[in-house]
């Protein structure tokens, strides 16, 4: 399927060039780097054209691409014209603050691995984007493609991404300003097609000479002469002032116009790109579909742009032309067209394209007023960063003095993971006396929402309590509708449910469930992506805290609703998540946690959530021992206190377990220091710390069946080390039955191999659930070493289990809450990894390794 793409009338085929491209196809990328006006966009064009083997797609690049968002959104929508497989590639929710992510980057490349032709993807005018992280995972994405995907650049510039690799390890093709040039031949059949007539050699010589074959101004200065009679005069021009010299042909084409359609060309200059209709709007032509056409065949610096029919761009450097003489001759002009096309873009309901608009005109209020009409569509489909690089170009102090627009940024900025900014912002706010209480609120429950971004919890409690204290005090307060999130009820749960998150992050996980519990049961509660997030967190504290069934059911219950509300790429179900992945690990499984894991620590980091970050970071130290996954490195800034102790705990176990406890901890008093101080104690034989520091402990009621059933094991144990054995038994199996309520499974593990004995040892027939503590605590895979050069990841080995299932692909994404194409991907790297052709082959290679034996089937009832 070639590239439907129409070509300009005057182009010249250039086979030499053409037959370089196709020799670049044996690689991953094509690289064509030259000035404006040297022919690139129609010699790939032309290239596209000729492969009729090939599926080929095409991204025009324009500023607005520096955006993610639309850069990801366009990708997507050009990638699913490529082949009906690729029809229901998903448009991620993007809440990056900065790229694109790994995991589009991943799921675009795996989904083209099901295509078995050869696809093209052509990225035209990549000088367009400007920001490096967007630029580096493009070159990231080069890594991924398949061997039957070929990417070309093409650029204005040299973007130095290190093409040095690639000249080494593929023979990179690379076509610049030198090849490119035309010569007197090429240029010769150029400027008579142009001209339709025969063109003398000598003029030919000289325009190639002076342009030094140069596409742009060769085609000027055919344009010039077409209404001559003779060609002397441009010779002339053309030899006094080489490069000046074109934009005196650049103006002597527009003179030659007819002052009806001079006029039209310097109004539709103000646009990007311009359709017919959008003509007959800015430039008051009777028939734009006509207009545009005569334009391109004429060959008037017009390119057809897009896969939509009739849309069109001017030569970026004769929009130039046509802009400079647009403002010499009426400085007002350009901003009241732009207006004409923003409204035209309004009334067509592309209101990002019309704020565009109005921005470059700079008329501040029409634009703060259309972004100020924008509703909860803007945050459910991850386009808060879209909306704050638009304000962003508002200046300054033309929005700090429109509260609402100001107090919007905020939000958008915090959304798309810059918290620091939402503070800097609505604390700036906040020093205004005279601030409407109404703003007051929204600026304040905002703050409070910066908990899962910032360090310091503290902060973000009093703010949220400080927010409550008010609402309570102006119940009746006007307040502005900002995306129709900022109603009484829903700023009241955000600022609640900050007050339980910060709660949980300082150590207090039961005084964060009362206050998370406050939200479900709340009208603010009831706002689906507000409820995934609460959700979401609720079952984070219950499986911090041993509740698992109910934390198992709260987390599926927010994933289903996000799959339902088409939020699982979205930021909102991250919690949940994590939650699924701790699960996991207090059962004792933590491998069946490495896909939540995963997708809990990517949803987080994608709007920079780093105290959440953290919170999946200690969890990555029970699931991920190998670090595989992003989510063991460290993230930035300092971790919240009940990850800091978890940390702790997590070393002084190691040290425990390796025969050289650590000193017991004085200074702290919570439940895993205790639990790890007197197990340190227990190993070393100090009975009697033990015992005081466990009759200090008895003082206080277990808060969580975590506590209780860690207590329970502590003091078995020192019964038995006492002598005391009935003691051992009864305390032992009172923590066993704790513990099979709830399938917790952890606290065994962790106390360590003396505990696993006094279980095993237990009197009696076990119970299913003593023997999952004793099966669990030496896994299958216990001490086994991974045989392949190329070790599976964590996420891969659970994925690796399911395999004998005969689960579908879709059941298994099901299942994980995650995308097909992110099980497609996992399966492609099981696959080439085992060297194994398909499910049946890698289930055979995986248990002649060793790596899967039928105990090792998940459960899938």
């Amino acid at each position: 399927m070639p590239l439907t793409r129409r070509m300009p009338p005057h182009a010249v085929e250039r086979a030499e060039l053409l037959a370089s491209l196709d020799s670049g196809l044996a690689a991953p990328l094509t690289l064509v780097v030259a000035p404006a006006g040297s022919g690139k966009t129609v010699l790939l064009a032309q290239w596209a054209l000729s492969r009729r083997d090939a599926r080929v797609g095409w991204l025009d690049l324009t500023p607005a691409d520096d955006d993610p968002a639309i850069f990801m959104r366009k990708m997507i929508a050009e990638v699913r014209t490529l082949h009906p497989m690729l029809s229901d590639l998903e448009v991620p929710a993007v809440g990056h603050v900065t790229g694109l992510g790994e995991e589009f980057l991943e799921g675009l490349a795996t989904a083209l691995i099901d295509v078995r032709d050869q696809i093209i993807l052509i990225f035209d005018d990549l000088h367009q984007i400007s920001s490096s992280q967007v630029l580096t995972d493009l070159w990231r994405l080069i890594d991924l493609m398949p061997s039957n995907v070929h990417v070309v650049f093409s650029s204005r510039v040299d973007l130095r991404l290190g093409w040095s690799r690639h000249r080494l390890q593929h023979n990179l093709v690379e076509l610049r300003q030198a090849q490119l040039a035309f010569d007197v031949g090429s240029a010769t059949e150029l400027l008579e097609r142009i001209t339709a007539r025969p063109v003398e050699p000598a003029t030919a010589e000289t325009v190639v000479a002076h342009t030094e074959g140069w596409a742009a101004g060769i085609q000027l200065a055919a344009l010039s002469l077409r209404p001559r009679s003779s060609a002397a005069d441009i010779v002339v021009a053309l030899a006094e002032g080489d490069r000046l010299a074109i934009d005196y042909l650049s103006e002597e084409v527009l003179d030659a116009l007819s002052p009806e359609r001079r006029d039209a060309l310097l109004r539709l200059s103000v646009l990007e790109e311009v359709n017919p209709s959008l003509a007959e709007a800015v430039a008051g032509v009777a028939d734009g579909s006509t207009f545009l056409r005569d334009l391109e065949t004429e060959s008037m610096f017009v390119v057809a742009v897009g896969s939509e029919p009739d849309h069109y761009r001017f030569h970026h450097l004769f929009r130039d032309v046509l802009r400079y003489r647009l403002r010499a001759v009426d400085a007002d002009a350009e901003s009241d067209l732009l207006a004409v096309a923003a409204e035209w873009c309004r009334r067509n309901g592309q209101t990002s394209t019309a704020i565009e608009y109005l921005l470059e005109a700079k008329r501040w209020d029409e634009a703060m007023d259309l972004i100020l009409s924008k509703g909860q569509d803007v945050y459910e489909s991850g386009e808060t960063a879209t909306v704050a690089r638009l304000l962003a170009k508002i200046p300054t102090d033309i929005r700090a003095a429109r509260v609402e627009a100001e107090l919007l940024y905020g939000m958008v900025e915090g959304f798309s993971g810059r918290a620091a900014r939402t503070e800097e912002v609505h604390r700036g706010l906040l020093l205004d006396p005279v601030l409407p209480v109404g703003a007051q609120l929204v600026a304040r429950a905002f703050i409070a929402g910066c908990v899962q971004f910032r360090p310091h919890a503290e902060r973000y409690l009093e703010q949220g309590r400080r927010m409550l204290e008010l609402a309570e005090s102006a119940p009746d307060a006007e307040l502005p509708d900002l995306l129709h999130l900022t109603s009484f009820d829903f700023l009241t749960a955000l600022a609640t449910a900050s007050i339980g998150r910060a709660h949980f992050f300082l150590g207090d996980a039961t005084e964060g469930r009362v206050w998370l519990e406050r939200v479900l049961d709340s009208a603010g509660g009831a706002y689906g992506p507000y409820r995934v997030h609460v959700l979401g967190s609720l079952a984070l504290i219950d499986a911090w805290q041993g509740r698992l069934t109910r934390a198992e059911e709260l987390a599926d219950e927010a994933l289903e609703l996000a799959r339902e509300l088409s939020l699982l790429a979205h930021a909102a179900p991250a919690d949940a998540y994590l939650a699924r992945a701790l699960v996991a690990v207090q059962r004792g499984e933590p491998e069946v946690g490495a896909f939540a894991l995963h997708e809990g620590y990517m949803r987080a980091a994608s709007n920079a959530r780093t105290q959440l970050m953290w919170v999946a970071h200690a969890i990555s130290k029970l699931v991920d021992p190998e670090e595989s996954d992003f989510a063991a490195g460290r993230p930035p800034g300092p971790p919240p206190p009940v990850v800091s102790l978890a940390l702790t705990s997590i070393s002084r176990r190691a040290l425990r377990v390796s025969g050289r406890p650590a000193l017991p901890d004085t200074g702290t008093r919570s439940c895993g220091t205790t639990f790890e101080d007197v197990a340190g104690m227990l190993t070393t034989r100090d009975l009697h710390g033990a015992r005081t520091r466990l009759d200090d402990a008895a003082g206080r009621e277990a808060a969580s069946p975590i506590e209780e059933v860690e207590l329970g094991i502590l003091k078995s144990w020192l019964a038995s080390l006492e002598g005391r054995q009935s003691e051992t038994r009864r305390r032992l199996t009172a923590a066993l039955d704790v513990a099979d309520r709830e399938g917790l499974v952890y606290p065994f593990i962790r106390a360590g191999q003396p505990v696993i004995d006094l279980v095993r040892a237990l009197p009696g027939s076990p119970t299913d659930f003593r023997r999952t503590v004793v099966d669990r605590f030496h896994p299958t895979r216990d001490g086994r070493q991974d045989p392949l050069v190329e070790p599976l990841t964590a996420r891969e080995l659970e994925l690796l289990e399911y395999l004998p299932s005969r689960l579908t692909n879709a059941e298994l994404a099901a299942r994980c809450f995650v995308s097909v194409n992110t099980v497609k991907t996992h399966m492609a790297h099981i696959y080439r990894k085992l060297g194994a052709a398909g499910r049946d082959a890698a289930i055979a290679r995986a248990r002649e390794l060793g790596l899967l034996s039928p105990t090792d089937i998940a459960r899938v009832g």
